[in-house]
């Protein structure tokens, strides 16, 4: 009778043993899980770092690829979820104006802030261009500084307006939203411009809605600091612009469309523009996109509040990123140009 629990005892150094083996091997196995899952992670977060580094504003500016400026004039109080939807979309360029009359500003600071942060974007991964309106461009019951100032301290107001409502310490470019009424003045406006990149707070400076080429380039030769940025309408009623877009080309300053659809509507409504787009898988919107981003000088402006219609835009940006010839031949460009009524390209 006494034997009986000696061999219990006996085995229980096995059991303990055996559990303490499948302890073991489940802790390996947890252990095991918990690498693979941060393997996982760290891949993922790596794509990510990638597709942001290959999508960052300063990686495309300076490897001088193609892209799309979005433009945020008349979205009011919905500006800041069109642009943080047109940056998950693929936007990185973006333009406003301190302007309250046409601009939310501050709905442009609020979308790319919010955007950055679920994307994980820095601010140098994004292109933050907006603009000083001279007073005659102003609602006159909402002006963004004070208007009876000196016009060199209603410049600095509104630096200082625009980089609190973007929520950034500095601008990648500043540009005066149209000539004042004389080169003299035009130029005064310009010189505390300059200032700005002299401190680091702005790297780029342009002018908008300028037409006159004579204006434009006595602005040019008198500038210290050149204009680097032109922004206009474009459309046949300027000419497009041509002797301005050639100058723009010679001296490697941006030309910036905007009106860009619109002022070209029916054009873009003819059978052989159709159809040309067809061909190269795109809209004739798109098509048009991507002939002014193919004459190697020109940002189209891109407005759009569609979902769809942003994506379809950055995707044939993004072609022409990888090195996709759209218009594949010099003759080809000429061709659209005839069709739109540009004299040269």
């Amino acid at each position: 009778a006494s034997t009986a629990p000696l061999r219990a005892n006996n085995r229980h150094p096995s059991i303990v043993a055996h559990y303490c083996y499948l302890l073991f091997v489940a802790t390996l196995g947890l252990v095991f899980c918990f690498y693979l899952m941060l393997s996982s992670q760290e891949a993922k977060m790596n794509s990510i770092r990638m597709v942001v580094n290959a999508h960052s504003a300063s990686s495309i500016a300076s490897s001088g690829k193609p892209f799309l400026l979005y433009g945020t004039a008349w979205k009011k109080e919905e500006t800041a979820r069109y642009v943080a939807e047109a940056i998950h979309a693929g936007f990185r360029f973006i333009d406003t104006a301190c302007q309250p009359k046409h601009y939310n500003e501050a709905g442009v600071g609020n979308g790319w802030k919010a955007a950055a942060d679920e994307l994980g974007l820095q601010r140098s991964d994004l292109f933050l261009q907006t603009k000083y309106t001279p007073y005659p461009g102003q609602d006159p019951n909402r002006v963004p500084y004070d208007h009876t100032a000196p016009i060199e301290e209603q410049v600095k107001q509104s630096l200082a307006v625009s980089l609190k409502n973007l929520h950034t310490d500095y601008l990648d470019s500043l540009v005066m939203h149209s000539p004042l009424d004389t080169v003299e003045r035009t130029m005064e406006a310009w010189r505390v411009m300059e200032t700005f990149v002299d401190d680091g707070k702005v790297h780029r400076l342009g002018i908008s809605n300028c037409y006159d080429y004579n204006f434009y380039t006595a602005i040019y030769n008198q500038a210290r600091i050149k204009p680097s940025v032109l922004q206009n309408r474009f459309y046949a009623e300027s000419n497009f612009d041509t002797k301005l877009r050639q100058f723009c080309k010679e001296k490697g300053i941006w030309y910036q469309s905007f009106w860009t659809l619109t002022g070209n509507r029916q054009a873009l409504a003819l059978p052989q523009v159709k159809h040309l787009a067809e061909k190269k898988n795109l809209t004739p919107q798109t098509l048009m996109y991507a002939f002014m981003m193919s004459l190697g000088y020109a940002t189209p402006l891109d407005g759009t509040t569609n979902k769809a219609h942003m994506l379809e835009d950055v995707a044939v940006m993004e072609r022409m990123q990888g090195g996709e010839k759209i218009f594949e031949t010099q003759d080809e460009l000429k061709e659209f140009a005839a069709i739109l009524g540009m004299p040269e390209l």
